[in-house]
């Protein structure tokens, strides 16, 4: 199921991507069910906090009614930066799924790991379900953005 669900995250960043955004997409699902989607809108929304996994929570909690995601998984096709393994700690999402591992900000294990750290929940992570989709599309997206330049 891991891959399913990532593929969805694909496809969001895909979407993202279009939009001329940086391609990271995240699905949160909840006994097999998607409950929240998002994608990177840092350009088109002007704002910083607006990343796939702060959005896909909020529209998380919207669908459940609360902010506790206690029973949900969280897929992203890019490791958590600080901000959102943070909104991640505190919705209690149980367990994280990511695809292609961050080296610049990444916050579960390759920069930082938050989730080892004394905060009240410690989500388990799951990293590297279909990194090379996941790295690819970011590749080739900075990629066409430097070949405009």
């Amino acid at each position: 199921m891991d891959k399913q669900f990532m593929e969805m995250a694909l496809d969001l960043a895909r979407e993202a991507a279009a939009e001329g955004e940086v391609p990271v997409g995240c699905v949160i699902v909840k006994d097999g069910q998607v409950v929240g989607t998002g994608r990177n809108r840092r350009e088109t929304g002007k704002s910083a906090l607006a990343h796939a996994e702060i959005e896909a929570i909020a529209n998380a909690c919207k669908t459940l009614g609360g902010w506790r995601l206690w029973q949900c998984t969280l897929y992203v096709t890019l490791e958590p930066c600080p901000m959102c393994a943070g909104a991640i700690v505190n919705a209690r999402i149980p367990r994280v799924v990511y695809g292609a591992s961050d080296a610049k900000c990444g916050a579960c294990g390759s920069v930082c790991d938050l989730f080892s750290m004394d905060f009240n929940h410690k989500p388990q992570v799951d990293k590297g379900v279909l990194e090379k989709q996941c790295s690819e599309i970011l590749t080739d997206f900075f990629k066409k953005l430097r070949q405009k330049k």
